[in-house]
């Protein structure tokens, strides 16, 4: 007698495995009656997890005998969208990763952890009424005062919520309580959104700006899907015609999605956006608290928050009217998430796009040769802003040849001279350095001993202040030595420049002058980033000095010189998106200078002028620079010509990723057919790292199909090698570089 299966309910569960669970319906509730995109909590084991219901009122895969129930449905209504479970479902099948964990990572933490859907609002603080700083009860305790300093400076009829008081490190709660408990500060509630002032008045476009609009989003058109690619130069006015399709969008009743690469590129955004709209905008990025993160994320699911913007995590935003998505600087690398669910946000942006029937927006300076590649191929549309705003002009790029020259911590005469005389001037300047730290290497001139790290194998950083050596791979760190371990000769010399020796030097050439270095180094206080990217503009630092977190997409009106101190880092990379990126960051940092109607100058320092990248760049322009290097990646084979996956594997033992990766060529290969190229096991680029051996081996093939058939056939027989249970390995589809 055959028994008929039970009908399930399937949930995914954050668990490293590729399917999800079957269980039976929490007690009291029918399987086909649980919502699917709700929440339920579950056990695994002995675990108690929270999951998400992908179907309901299914038969069973497994005997009854078999079946948990699940313990408790956690939401009324389904608290992810048929949409956006759609979206999670391909981002599950396409990069090959746990269904489970693609769920968590689409969800605010709070929701993750299972707490409840009713957003009621965001606790604020004020200024007790006729309270100033000087009160009695503070004048000892350090941490209160300046807590009391802050509200009183801005009055008490303003209210401030956790984002503005991360700026006092991640311990001001208790100050703060301290505060309520004396009665100089107040608790309120405030609603997770409040519509924007809005008013600002519209600038008319110019002629590029309007056939942009037009032909991206017709007036009185109905929403249907498209990509388009808006590749506009730098100063060009993009932000105005993502302004005006998002007018477009929000009139004919949609939501518009706006993903930026950075964090500290959101608040400025938000005050332009809020400036002109007077709707609710809700933000969603890392540097909200938990609260302010899951009341933004509920109101956009809702359909309360007809704007969106937010950093690459916001894909997954559930947004029922979707409309319109912007993805600006789309070629910009932290669109893809680099650990666990290896992911592009872009390319699941145009996917969700089409799946909502919503327009998609690509714009970049430099857009990626993919995107390029799709635009020239007719799969995207493409337009132009060949021009900056307004009166300003692009700026004179010119190469200074430093080859035989006498150099001052990397700055070479005719670079100092032309910084001289533009703070002369009372001009902006910004040199730009992609090196952080004083010097990249610490080496004793009696032996030749070299400051390592110890777990990675490679130079650590000397950063002066500190009087550390940090390595910037593994975040090892120890004390300066006062002398070589070798030899015992003292004071080893640091060698080459960093941000750090680089704002040294500048200060001893210009004492009188204000100096602002904005990396890694100096941002890492929460809130530090936005308040240096404020000070910028405050007229007390004529010197900037910065990494490439200066060059994403900033606006620097009072800058006319920008100085490149080193070009060449990118010329000789193994990785074959070395020169695409260097082109990028070249024209990028570039496009900080001369954005007001000042003319703005480049100067390039490079032991290489005659490379013929670089000549490219500088007489033609990115355009030219990017035929160049499609025509390289058409005669090796490398995207977008063809499509790659990566498979990483570590382990502490020196040979046992290479075990591991042979064994997974040997279980792939009879997979591959002619039609996938398995390349390698080789080292990684960095062969030891955090003190793990790393080992890569590439897959390669013409068309996605195959490829992806490839994986979907063979993970499971890589899951089953016995080499697997020694390693920690992963998969990367698409990826953005082979480190």
């Amino acid at each position: 007698m055959t028994t008929s299966l039970p009908k399930v309910i399937r949930v995914a569960v954050p668990l490293p495995l590729r399917e999800a669970f079957d269980y039976l319906p929490p007690p009291g509730m029918d399987a086909a009656a649980v919502p699917i995109g709700a929440r339920v909590t579950v056990r695994v084991g002995r675990q108690r997890l929270v999951g998400l219901v992908c179907e309901a009122g299914v038969a069973s895969r497994v005997d009854a005998a078999r079946l948990r129930p699940a313990q408790a449905c956690l939401d009324e209504v389904p608290l992810v969208d048929a949409y956006t479970l759609a979206l999670i479902r391909f981002a599950a099948d396409y990069y090959h990763h746990p269904i489970g964990e693609v769920v968590m990572n689409a969800l605010p933490g709070l929701l993750r952890e299972g707490v409840g859907v009713d957003a009621a609002g965001i606790e604020v603080w004020r200024l007790a009424p006729a309270v100033d700083a000087s009160h009695a009860s503070v004048t000892r305790a350090a941490r209160q005062r300046a807590l009391l300093d802050y509200f009183t400076t801005l009055g008490a009829d303003r209210a401030h919520g956790p984002e503005a008081l991360a700026g006092f490190g991640d311990g001001w709660r208790a100050p703060l309580r301290q505060l309520m408990d004396k009665g100089l500060v107040l608790r309120e509630r405030r609603p997770c959104l409040a519509a924007s002032p809005g008013g600002d008045a519209w600038p008319t476009l110019n002629p590029a700006q309007a056939e942009a609009v037009a032909g991206i989003w017709p007036a009185e058109a109905t929403p249907v899907f498209a990509a388009h690619l808006l590749e506009g130069v730098t100063g060009s006015g993009k932000t105005e015609v993502y302004l005006h399709l998002i007018e477009r969008a929000l009139a004919a009743g949609r939501q518009a999605l706006v993903l930026v690469p950075e964090i500290g590129l959101t608040p400025q955004l938000l005050a332009r956006f809020r400036s002109r709209f007077a709707v609710p905008i809700a933000a969603l990025h890392s540097g909200l608290g938990d609260a302010e993160r899951r009341c933004a994320w509920l109101t956009a699911a809702a359909g309360e928050a007809p704007i969106v913007i937010g950093t690459r995590s916001a894909v997954f935003t559930p947004l029922p009217r979707l409309g319109l998505i912007v993805v600006d600087e789309e070629h910009d690398g932290s669109f893809k998430q680099q650990e666990n669910l290896r992911y592009h946000a872009r390319d699941l942006a145009i996917w969700r796009a089409r799946a909502q029937g919503a327009c998609v927006v690509l714009g970049s300076a430099t857009p990626s040769l993919e995107t390029l590649h799709h635009a020239r191929a007719g799969r995207y549309g493409h337009h132009r802003l060949r021009r900056r705003a307004g009166m300003a002009k692009p700026p004179a790029l010119r190469l200074l040849d430093i080859r035989h020259k006498r150099l001052d911590a990397g700055l070479s005469g005719p670079m100092l001279a032309a910084v001289g005389e533009r703070i002369k001037a009372g001009e902006q300047v910004l040199l730009f350095l992609n090196r952080r730290g004083y010097a990249p290497v610490l080496i004793c001139q009696g032996c030749g001993w070299l400051a390592r790290c110890p777990r990675c194998d490679v130079p650590m950083t000397y950063h002066a202040q500190a009087r550390r050596l940090r390595c910037h791979h593994c975040e090892y760190e120890t004390p300066l030595p006062a002398a070589c371990p070798e030899c015992k000769q003292v004071d080893p010399v640091p060698l080459g420049q960093g941000t750090e020796r680089l704002e040294s030097i500048l200060a001893a050439r210009f004492p009188e002058v204000g100096i602002l270095r904005i990396d890694r180094d100096t941002t890492r206080r929460r809130g530090a980033l936005a308040e240096r990217l404020e000070a910028v503009h405050s007229g007390d630092y004529p010197l900037l000095i910065g990494t490439q977190m200066l060059t994403k997409g900033h606006h620097f009106p009072s800058v006319t010189l920008v100085g490149v101190i080193d070009a060449d880092q990118g010329l000789y990379s193994v990785d074959y998106r070395a020169h695409e990126r260097l082109a990028q960051l070249l024209v990028q940092v570039a496009g900080r200078a001369g954005r007001e109607e000042q003319p703005g100058e480049v100067l390039i320092q490079t032991c290489q002028p005659e490379h013929p990248l670089l000549i490219t760049l500088l007489r033609d322009g990115y355009p030219a620079a990017a035929e160049v290097i499609l025509g390289e990646r058409k005669a090796t084979g490398m995207p977008p010509y063809s499509h790659l996956a990566l498979l990483r594997a570590e382990a502490p033992g020196e040979s046992v990723p290479d075990d591991f990766l042979n064994a997974v060529a040997g279980a792939l290969s009879p997979l591959a057919g002619g039609e996938v190229d398995l390349l390698g096991p080789v080292p990684a680029p960095m062969p030891r790292r955090a003190g793990r051996y790393r080992a890569q081996l590439l897959l390669r093939a013409a068309t996605r199909a195959p490829l992806h058939r490839l994986l979907r056939e063979g993970l499971p027989r890589i899951d089953a090698l016995p080499e697997a249970r020694r390693v920690r390995w992963s998969l990367d589809v698409d990826p953005v570089d082979l480190y």
